[in-house]
Parts: structure tokens; sequence; C-alpha cells
């Protein structure tokens, strides 16, 4: 019986408390770009790519390439990176580390390993801003040649 009694007077003191109101989230603190009648802010940073998606046409085995993604602020606030990643371990993207201010350009390098990949691949990498929506994605493609050995 005692087995039984802890737990439910633990589940019943703790389950049942009900915070005050000023233990509720306020509006103030919620962050949203839209408001109520659907109009998007136009004070948010916009991260313009010249191109979103690269190729580096065909490639031998073993090769590790690199492209230069290059982007601008067309918005009014700085914008900032908060992360990249890329869809495996052989995509490898770096981005600034400063915020990139209205008007201004800058890039983010992707490196592709194709140690051990053959044949047509497509990688991504998904880019974290505070752009509205928060995350872009860019794209890579090739085509890997596997180079015959002499036996």
């Amino acid at each position: 019986m005692k087995k039984l009694l802890i737990p439910v007077l633990f589940f019943s003191l703790f389950s049942c408390s009900q915070g005050s109101s000023d233990d509720k989230l306020g509006t103030d603190a919620i962050s949203n770009s839209a408001s109520a009648d659907g109009k998007q802010s136009t004070d948010l940073p916009v991260m313009t790519f010249e191109e979103e998606v690269f190729d580096f046409g065909r490639i031998t085995q073993g090769e590790k390439v690199s492209h230069a993604f290059a982007f601008k602020n067309t918005g009014n606030k700085n914008l900032i990176i908060s992360g990249a990643n890329g869809s495996c371990g052989c995509t490898v993207p770096e981005w600034p580390s400063e915020p990139v201010k209205p008007g201004a350009e800058s890039k983010i390098n992707v490196v592709f390993s194709s140690e051990g990949k053959s044949g047509l691949q497509e990688k991504t990498v998904t880019i974290v801003t505070n752009c509205e929506p928060a995350t872009k994605v860019i794209r890579i493609k090739t085509e890997i040649i596997v180079a015959e050995t002499a036996k």
C-alpha cells in the first residue's frame, strides 16, 4: 500500500498546481513577423543569393571541390547567420560570423568531398538566419566519375 501511496501523493502535489497569472507568457515576449492581418514586417533582413544551385559538372572520385555562394542583405536590418548544416558529412559550409549589414554582400563557402561517392550527387546546405523564413536551402550538384585502376 505504501508503494502506491507515494507516487499518487507526488503526482497530486505537482500535477494540480496552477501558476499565477504572473507565470503566463505575455504577448510582448512572442516574436512573430506576421501581424494579425497577415502582413509581413518590412523591418527584417533579406538574404538574396546570386544563385541557389551550383553544378560542379563532372569530377573524379576523391576530389575536394568548393564553391562560394554570394549573397546580399537586401533587407533593412543586420542579417545574422546562426548556423549552416550540410545534408551529409561530405558537404561542409563556412559562413560569416559577423552580422551582414543592410546592403552589404558576403559569401557562404561550401566544400564537397567526393571520397567514396560515385554517380550523380545532389547535396544541400540549410542556413539558419534571423530572416523570415528562418531557414534557406542552397544546393550543389555533381557527377562523380570513378577512375579505372590498372589490373
